[in-house]
């Protein structure tokens, strides 16, 4: 039944606040790919051919990087659907081939680089559907809410959803990542959807719920384009969208303490005013 969760959900257990912020942020200067790097086109009639030949591109350029490089790549999309191979989630992207992501991962590894993961959070169309009591339903009490993109959203206050979140966590430090960040960790701004509680109180509980339960002094937390002070503990904030000469500006404005190490740029541009600050840029 759609009605049924098909995610167990298990205890998040909490860490040693002293063990959270013990750990030293250092400012990231690498690389990012993203599902479009991955990916076959999708006219494509041998999809998973032409995603392991662009992927095998990628993994010589990385085996070419220096020891220690930042490198974010992205492991999971709106859809829920994973591109590596997960024990979390059941669904596959038709159009990479996980197996090839998997060798990539190994290679990251081997060159012994800063691994960073990149994902949606709240943002999941499978495990929505999967999941209805855990979703954000419609206004209307009748059916789960669906964005411009046909995609379900969760609802940040049902533990179900953070344990969701606790669980590809857990999955992606045993493959060797360092960091993860959080795409869509945000409530949709919209009057469409059953919400009653303060929506910036619970996201700010939400994600200070996941920082709690998973950062530490080997693995951070952090988030794109929050719409929210960032908590205590292992976490940075990741910037989208922003101009070279609006950079410094932007810095200030998220009131970050050390925007050196905290703050990281994701851009395409080579401007070097983004390097007083971190920036990631793409792996081509």
């Amino acid at each position: 039944s759609e009605d049924t969760p098909t995610q167990p959900t298990v205890p998040i257990h909490f860490g040693d606040g002293d063990e959270i912020q013990s750990g030293q942020l250092t400012k990231l200067s690498g690389y990012y790919i993203l599902e479009a790097d991955l990916a076959a086109a999708s006219t494509s009639r041998t999809p998973k051919e032409d995603s392991a030949k662009k992927i095998d591109t990628l993994t010589q350029k990385v085996r070419a990087l220096p020891a220690g490089t930042p490198v974010m790549l992205e492991v999971k999309n709106i859809k829920g659907r994973f591109f590596y191979d997960s024990g979390v989630g059941s669904n596959r992207s038709s159009l990479i081939d996980e197996q090839k992501v998997e060798a990539l991962i190994a290679a990251l590894r081997q060159q012994n680089c800063y691994l960073i993961a990149t994902l949606p959070a709240f943002r999941d169309y499978y495990f929505g559907l999967n999941n209805v009591p855990l979703g954000l339903h419609h206004s209307s009490g009748r059916y789960l809410w669906q964005d411009e993109s046909g995609c379900y959203w969760l609802n940040p206050q049902q533990q179900g959803a953070l344990t969701y979140l606790v669980q590809i966590i857990n999955e992606l430090k045993g493959k060797g990542f360092h960091e993860v960040v959080f795409s869509d960790f945000r409530i949709p701004d919209t009057n469409n959807i059953l919400f009653d509680a303060d929506r910036s109180e619970a996201i700010s509980k939400a994600a200070s719920t996941i920082v709690t339960a998973c950062a530490g002094d080997t693995f951070c937390v952090s988030f794109a384009d929050p719409g929210f002070s960032l908590p205590e503990g292992q976490t940075r904030f990741y910037a989208t969208g922003v101009n070279a000469g609006d950079c410094a500006a932007f810095a200030q404005q998220t009131g970050l303490l050390e925007p050196a190490t905290r703050l990281v740029f994701i851009t395409a541009s080579r401007d070097t005013r983004f390097e007083e600050y971190g920036v990631l840029r793409p792996m081509d």
